[in-house]
């Protein structure tokens, strides 16, 4: 992979964003850009979850009807699904049909709404590692860390489906946990 491309607005990214508006507008705009909240969070781990062996470009263009179908990501809402949601979600093309997946979500979403406010936010950043070196080419970006295998952990532990260490790494980078725009990226940190 490439670690650095020009743009054809002359603004130079990570390799990865490529030529495509929506992952350009998605870099600048959201990737490793702090997010906090529990809604933001479990929508977050959720599509995490859908994105595990696909693009992320795809959830992406999915996201919208993602949003739709689960009625914003509130986990109060998404835990009361039951099996004639379920079905119907398989039959929705305007999203990933994946039964494991699907049934994950609505499961997490119980695990959140038995949490108290904030507890899901607190619990997530609390893995965020103290420094981090941001990597100079995209071949020093890892697919999982110490940090990442931790927090995999404990949400399985605490019942959650679909947050592998790689998976949950996506989640630190995407979330800001992490910086990984890879230097000379006009993100990148110092």
């Amino acid at each position: 992979m490439i670690d650095l491309l020009t743009g054809p607005d002359g603004v130079t990214r990570c390799g990865w964003v490529g030529d495509d508006p929506e992952y350009r507008r998605y870099h600048d705009e959201e990737w490793g850009t702090e997010l906090r909240g529990d809604r933001p969070l479990f929508e977050k781990v959720s599509l995490e979850g859908f994105q595990a062996g696909l693009s992320w470009i795809t959830i992406l263009r999915k996201r919208p009807r993602f949003r739709e179908v689960f009625h914003g990501f509130e986990p109060a809402v998404v835990a009361a699904f039951g099996p004639e949601d379920v079905d119907r979600l398989l039959q929705d093309a305007g999203i990933i049909r994946h039964r494991g997946k699907i049934e994950a979500v609505i499961g997490n979403a119980g695990i959140v709404a038995g949490m108290a406010d904030g507890e899901l936010d607190a619990l997530l950043w609390s893995f965020a590692p103290a420094t981090h070196v941001p990597p100079r080419t995209f071949a020093e970006v890892p697919a999982v860390t110490p940090s990442s295998e931790a927090m995999s952990r404990e949400l399985r532990r605490r019942g959650f489906r679909f947050v592998g260490p790689t998976t949950m790494y996506a989640l630190m980078q995407s979330a800001g946990m992490v910086d990984d725009h890879v230097a000379g990226c006009w993100r990148a940190g110092p």
